[in-house]
């Protein structure tokens, strides 16, 4: 089992490009991307914060999915 960000389909759904995103959050294009992809072995608080508030996400398991 592992768990996975599901960030870029949230952003599909939503219209939104990863830029924009990290426009909105003040992340790097960078960290929007690896996190989207998956990439990151860690999810940073602080980012995961940014990211509910920008995209107005009030439950973190909305954010996840467990495979």
């Amino acid at each position: 089992m592992r768990m996975e960000l599901r960030l870029k389909e949230i952003l599909t759904e939503r219209g939104m490009e990863q830029k924009e995103l990290a426009e909105l959050t003040g992340l790097t294009t960078r960290t929007v991307s690896e996190l989207c992809n998956n990439k990151s072995k860690q999810y940073p608080k602080g980012a995961l914060e940014k990211i509910m508030t920008a995209l107005d996400i009030r439950d973190m398991n909305e954010l996840f999915i467990i495979k």
